[in-house]
């Protein structure tokens, strides 16, 4: 059976940036609950708020394998789209994504409303991404997603080379697209700002990863969570650990683990600020899906997010050299790239990842529900499944998470899914060699 929660080689670099948190307690012994969240990220929180807001009286415990902020939850890159990725833009099927884009933005408004509401320090900014194609390849990814945002009326720019370099410092990409819909954030600042600020019947247990699950027909009835030092009682749980959904009995042929890994300069001089174009904050999303995500943050650094690892984390110090290589690539203006490791923060992340692109969502068994696959889409759309799924609990109507985005499909068993993801992976690779 696969692990049912992640182990990481190095704590998340956005979390070091912050202040300490004061540790919240763990699960120890016996407990009872109206309801057992697994998974203290965007869908979870979202999950717990959303219940608690409807029942107030009912105790809520969220289990974390980690520290709020540590999990993968805090370990991307803090991009906040606000609609469909590129891999779902099918112009085809405009009237459909644009009801998925309108769940999506009305999930944005109410995160938004979170952090104006409660004060929550995260860096929430409506930035806008760019796409960048360095490839004839990207180039031709980048024309259909230009061409679904046409279909859908909506807002872009078309950027060439000269363009895009004026605005963020490099003349790597022959062509870029800037869409405005997305905010970008620091992912570590939000997810520990939403926790502080969830309803008072919720309450999150740290470093209490959940190990087993016992179903219902058991003498004392309900479910049996199983920690490594407690157990809860509780009629209902709500899977919301991603992949590792799979270690708990869940999704075994529909979900695979994936590792990427990110690096975070310190921040930057202003001379060395200056050479990086006109716009002060800035994300960019490769167009070959296995090229490298950037960033320019608040705060002056800059971010790399590249390669990726099937179900175990590559060697760290291995992956700070290929990110600072990449890093080089974009930006050889920049002298403090030239040294051997210009990172002062090297970490690894997991993202759920089902074959079609579509999530993992609803009901498996009575009393279980299940919100897993973000496919690296997690913050809004993640938040977004966990209402959703909430309301589903609670027995209200929900939108049809299925017809709108998707069911995961079927995967084949080890180690033939190993090796397809090997072979595309590494095809994938030779036709983005030059995005990496």
């Amino acid at each position: 059976m696969r692990a049912p929660y992640p182990s990481y080689e190095r704590p998340c670099g956005w979390q070091a940036l912050l202040p300490a948190a004061p540790p919240r307690p763990r699960l120890a012994g016996s407990e009872r609950a109206d309801l057992v969240v697994v998974g203290a990220g965007f869908t979870g929180l979202a999950a717990a708020r959303t219940w608690a807001e409807q029942r107030p009286a009912d105790r809520v415990l969220v289990l974390d394998a980690a520290a709020v902020g540590d999990g993968s939850p805090g370990r991307n890159s803090g991009f906040m789209l606000e609609i469909t990725l590129a891999d779902d833009a099918d112009p085809a099927a405009v009237s459909r994504l644009a009801r998925c884009n309108e769940l999506i933005g009305d999930t944005m408004t109410w995160l938004r409303e979170l952090v104006q509401d409660h004060g929550i320090d995260c860096q929430l900014a409506r930035s806008g991404t760019y796409r960048g194609a360095a490839t004839t390849v990207g180039e031709r990814n980048l024309a259909r997603y230009r061409a679904f945002l046409e279909a859908a009326g909506l807002p872009f720019e078309s950027l060439d080379r000269d363009a895009l370099a004026a605005r963020i410092g490099t003349r790597f990409y022959r062509a870029g697209l800037y869409s405005p819909d997305c905010s970008l954030v620091q992912p570590a600042a939000l997810i520990r700002g939403l926790a502080a600020a969830l309803p008072a019947s919720v309450e999150i247990l740290e470093h209490s990863p959940v190990v087993e699950l016992s179903p219902p027909g058991r003498p004392a009835g309900g479910w049996r969570v199983r920690g490594q030092q407690g157990v809860v009682e509780t009629p209902r749980v709500i899977l919301a650990n991603n992949g590792f959904a799979r270690g708990l009995g869940v999704g075994a042929s529909r979900l695979a683990v994936i590792y990427t890994y990110a690096g975070l300069t310190g921040p930057l001089e202003p001379g060395e600020l200056e050479s990086l174009g006109s716009d002060p904050g800035w994300g960019l999303l490769p167009a070959h899906r296995l090229g490298t995500t950037l960033r320019r943050t608040a705060d002056g650094r800059l971010l790399a997010r590249s390669l990726y690892g099937y179900e175990r984390e590559s060697d760290n110090a291995h992956v700070a050299v290929q990110l600072a290589a990449s890093l080089r690539r974009r930006f050889p203006q920049l002298d403090r790239l030239a040294g051997p490791q210009p990172f002062a923060e090297v970490w690894g992340g997991t993202t759920g990842l089902t074959y079609n692109g579509a999530p993992l969502w609803g009901e498996p068994r009575p009393g279980l529900y299940v919100s897993a696959g973000c496919n690296g889409g997690g913050v809004v759309k993640g938040s977004l499944f966990g209402r959703l799924l909430a309301r589903r609990a609670l027995g209200e109507a929900v939108p049809d998470v299925g017809a709108l985005f998707g069911a995961a499909s079927w995967m084949p068993p080890e180690p033939l899914r190993r090796l397809g993801f090997v072979l595309q992976s590494s095809w994938e690779r030779l036709s983005a060699r030059a995005e990496a």
